[in-house]
């Protein structure tokens, strides 16, 4: 099988959690390669997801570096074995990777949480919302370009509205709900959209006022995706170079202690909601 030229980030997650059980047990590249008799370049291609690796190697490689984890090594090796080809490859070669990499990071998601102070969270975003966010970018966008990343958008509600929905939680800073990114009346219909979505059991949308007394956590945006382990939970940052997908443990507990913390002073669900349709009533 050739080497992938451009792994997904699911691809590369799978090679990165190998990479990390081989170092906790203490072995080199080396070793691994002997294991499954091949070089120390083949191993160092599948830690980096350019080449795949089969569910047997998968079991072989953990059982030799002593993985006591069956939950983490039964992920991994279905995930050596997904050949899952869903709604967002309509989109390959005409979207940056990163887009079609957080839909298939969603679509594999047991739970998602957003943090947004300036921009309402994208996945209660409005058609218009969208179009109008996506229309402010620097380049600025072709009208194909601009159709093709809101479609794209739309789409990714497939995971709150499907078949299948996963939680979802989202803190949303009051002045995300206030900047206008086009005129009043798509303010307006974002906001009700909000409370539309708000409904369901399995979302939960929180909001951070502007008169919160000790606020200090008014970082940047985040997005959090729950693995189906723990340790396969991945955060989502936007970076000067491009989307930066995170796996340190010590990074995600970062994200995750602030998160918690978010929930702790943001206004309950049901204030929330009262919060928001009172921003609609006074547009």
């Amino acid at each position: 099988m050739p080497p992938r030229r451009q792994p997904t980030a699911r691809q590369t997650r799978l090679g990165a959690e190998l990479r990390k059980l081989r170092e906790a047990a203490g072995l080199k590249a080396t070793e691994a390669a002997s294991l499954l008799g091949v070089n120390s370049v083949q191993v160092s291609q599948i830690e980096s997801g350019i080449a795949g690796v089969s569910e047997e190697r998968v079991r072989r490689l953990a059982s030799h570096y002593a993985c006591a984890d069956a939950d983490l090594i039964m992920t991994l090796a279905a995930m050596a074995t997904d050949r899952t080809r869903g709604w967002w490859e309509q989109f390959r070669g005409f979207l940056p990777t990163s887009f079609l990499d957080i839909a298939e990071l969603e679509h594999h998601s047991t739970y998602r949480r957003d943090v947004e102070f300036l921009l309402i969270p994208g996945l209660l975003q409005t058609d218009a919302y969208a179009r109008a966010a996506f229309s402010s970018r620097i380049p600025e966008l072709t009208n194909e370009e601009l159709d093709l990343r809101v479609h794209h958008r739309m789409q990714r509600k497939v995971i709150l509205e499907g078949p299948s929905p996963i939680p979802y939680e989202a803190i949303i800073h009051e002045a995300a709900l206030r900047i206008r990114v086009s005129d009043r009346a798509v303010s307006q219909a974002q906001l009700d959209r909000v409370l539309e979505l708000s409904e369901p059991e399995h979302v939960t949308v929180r909001v951070i006022p502007f008169d919160l007394d000790g606020f200090g956590g008014a970082w940047s945006a985040m997005m959090l995706a729950g693995g189906a382990v723990p340790r396969l939970d991945t955060a989502v940052r936007d970076a000067p170079h491009g989307t930066a997908f995170i796996d340190s443990e010590a990074q995600l507990n970062v994200f995750r202690t602030l998160f918690r913390r978010l929930q702790d002073v943001s206004l309950d669900p049901e204030r929330s909601r009262a919060f928001i349709h009172q921003l609609a009533k006074d547009l």
